[in-house]
């Protein structure tokens, strides 16, 4: 079956990723070339605290200049991480990983 895809771009270069993902060029390399079990993944808690960090953030940032509608935006994207509508996306970059299995 041939799977819909669409281009990124990073530093390396050109690489096709799944259109349906909301990741990009450097996390389709990770996938590619630190292969793991779709089982494995970042744990949700963390995904969820980072949206929550990150929505702070554009609260605090719009008082300081940040645009509304770059603020909106964030926020917007951000509770809808935390609500849990992208749940499926999350995946371990190969440094995560990493440090996960070794804790120094």
């Amino acid at each position: 079956m041939v799977q819909n895809t669409r281009t990124e771009t990073d530093s390396l270069g050109p690489i096709e990723v799944p259109a349906s993902a909301y990741w990009g060029a450097q996390t389709q390399r990770s996938i590619e070339n630190f292969p793991f079990p779709a089982t494995e993944r970042m744990p949700i808690a963390i995904i969820h605290a980072l949206a929550i960090v990150k929505q702070a953030a554009a609260r605090v940032n719009r008082q300081h200049g940040l645009p509304a509608e770059i603020a909106d935006a964030i926020e917007t994207a951000a509770a809808e991480v935390v609500a849990g509508k992208f749940d499926d996306q999350s995946r371990w970059s190969s440094g995560r990983r990493a440090a996960a299995r070794n804790p120094t």
